[in-house]
């Protein structure tokens, strides 16, 4: 997901948001599930976490390029982990789909709970229909015990092409929508947002630390919603 340009769960942490309807800082500690950067230290009440999305490593747009570890195998007690992967392309080659089950099953066997690979990558609105074709490919090499994940723009809901993205929803199990630019909340979320039972998959809202965040009316009664992600900044 280009965080320059745009940027479930469980029931518990959407009542837990909930109450930041009123608008406000977004406060990582009245939330159960987080992306950890690389880089980024893990704070203390992590392990007390319900989830974490882990930058694993990343494949650069360089033809050739393999996927790059950014940090070693965790071993987390606590919290279910999804490995995530940076991708600035998508013709990967055989050793890319090698490498990424490779590192799963490794944190599977480090004693971790994975739920699963996230795709974080940008795709423009305009090209959901090459995404969606990648993912259904990478769906079909992934064992059945994990889920996909993917990371999403805010517009994909208002400019996103319907058959598209009933592609990508009949091969992902979840979209993460982000609503920030850098380390602000995007003026004009709402607006966004209010289209997202147009996305037809399961979703999840990611906020910025500390940026700003109003729970739009209705967001917690859609039956697709599954509760928001922060994305830790320190």
């Amino acid at each position: 997901m280009n965080r320059r340009a745009m940027l479930g769960g469980a029931l518990s942490s959407v009542a837990l948001a909930a109450c930041d309807a009123g608008g406000g800082i977004v406060d990582p500690r009245r939330y159960e599930a987080f992306f950890l950067w690389p880089g980024v230290t893990a704070p203390g009440w992590l392990g007390q976490a319900g989830e974490v999305y882990v930058l694993a490593g990343e494949v650069r747009h360089d033809p050739g390029s393999r996927f790059e570890p950014l940090r070693t195998t965790p071993r987390v007690p606590g919290p279910t982990l999804w490995l995530v992967a940076r991708v600035e392309r998508l013709d990967w080659e055989e050793a890319i789909h090698r490498e990424v089950l490779r590192l799963l099953a490794l944190w599977e066997a480090a004693g971790n709970r994975v739920a699963g690979l996230q795709v974080d990558f940008d795709a423009a609105t305009r090209g959901l229909d090459r995404y969606a074709a990648f993912l259904a490919d990478l769906r079909g090499r992934l064992p059945r015990r994990w889920k996909l994940s993917i990371t999403g723009l805010m517009d994909w809901s208002a400019g996103g092409d319907p058959a598209a993205l009933r592609r990508l929803a009949g091969c992902v199990d979840e979209v993460v929508v982000q609503t920030y630019q850098g380390r602000r909340t995007i003026p004009g979320y709402a607006a966004y947002l209010a289209g997202l039972r147009k996305l037809g998959m399961p979703y999840r809202i990611g906020l910025v630390e500390g940026g700003e965040w109003r729970e739009p009316a209705g967001l917690s009664g859609d039956p697709m919603f599954r509760g928001h992600v922060v994305f830790l900044l320190a």
